[in-house]
């Protein structure tokens, strides 16, 4: 794109942003959506309530018996 060309396109979107007042996002790029929580961590917790619910299971069959 040409300097001219390129500084016309900056300033277009510049001019909109100034009408908005305020209601314009600090950032023009899409933010992408992150999970508070890694998929390790969630498999992990995944892992110790599943485990501790068969061995709650397991020792409750056991003191009926």
């Amino acid at each position: 794109m040409a300097p001219k060309q390129r500084m016309r396109v900056q300033s277009d979107k510049h001019s909109q942003n100034v009408e908005k007042r305020g209601l314009v996002p600090k950032s023009q790029r899409p933010k992408e959506d992150k999970s508070p929580v890694g998929p390790y961590l969630l498999a992990l917790f995944i892992f110790v309530v599943c485990g501790s619910a068969i061995f709650q299971i397991i020792q409750s069959i056991r003191m009926t018996e």
